[in-house]
């Protein structure tokens, strides 16, 4: 309950972050959705219009694909913790810049102390160079376990807006690929891996 509370005062703390330019143009703060006791966390990048609206992360359609892949694991959205790098939505829903990144960062860093996920899931390059401070590609990163901090395991992987785009003009190559990787996370966490063609 203590870390519950320490959430709440951490969410309340980033409403009224003037850190860097993103504060001027935001509805409001996006802090986190799902359950704090989770041992899965997933990170993405930074708000959309849809969570700037809402106040939620990932509630727009890479969302809606996020939860699909939540579904395809066997794991119920209540059971995973899902959150970004950023907390307020960057103009036209551009890549954050690093100096964005930088102030943000150790709002994301208490938050994971206080949840202490078993593993992470890193949605993404920008969550990826965040968690893991990487120059590397995501490309390169991905399906690699990597550690947070020397102590969470990571797997980075493909963020759903990507694979949005990607299945859109037809490329399935990296949705395979996303879930292999959420597989390695399921056999990480010693959960089922769901019966072959139940994806």
């Amino acid at each position: 309950m203590e870390a519950h509370r320490r959430l709440e005062l951490l969410s309340q703390k980033i409403q009224g972050c003037t850190l860097c330019a993103l504060h001027q143009q935001r509805k409001q703060t996006v802090f986190a959705r799902g359950n704090p006791n989770a041992e899965l966390c997933f990170v993405g990048e930074a708000p959309g219009a849809d969570e700037d609206a809402q106040g939620y992360p990932f509630v727009g359609r890479a969302g809606q694909l996020l939860d699909r892949m939540i579904t395809a694991m066997g794991m119920r959205q209540e059971e995973v913790y899902i959150t970004n790098i950023c907390r307020c939505r960057p103009p036209g829903n551009r890549t954050p810049t690093t100096e964005e990144m930088e102030a943000c960062l150790p709002y994301l860093h208490e938050q994971l102390a206080l949840v202490q996920p078993r593993v992470i899931v890193a949605l993404g390059a920008t969550a990826t160079k965040g968690l893991l401070k990487t120059s590397l590609g995501i490309k390169a990163m991905r399906g690699t376990w990597k550690l947070y901090r020397g102590m969470i395991p990571v797997m980075p992987t493909y963020h759903p807006a990507y694979l949005l785009r990607e299945t859109e003009v037809g490329r399935l190559d990296a949705k395979r690929e996303v879930w292999k990787d959420l597989q390695a996370v399921l056999e990480r966490l010693g959960r089922p891996l769901p019966p072959r063609g139940k994806k």
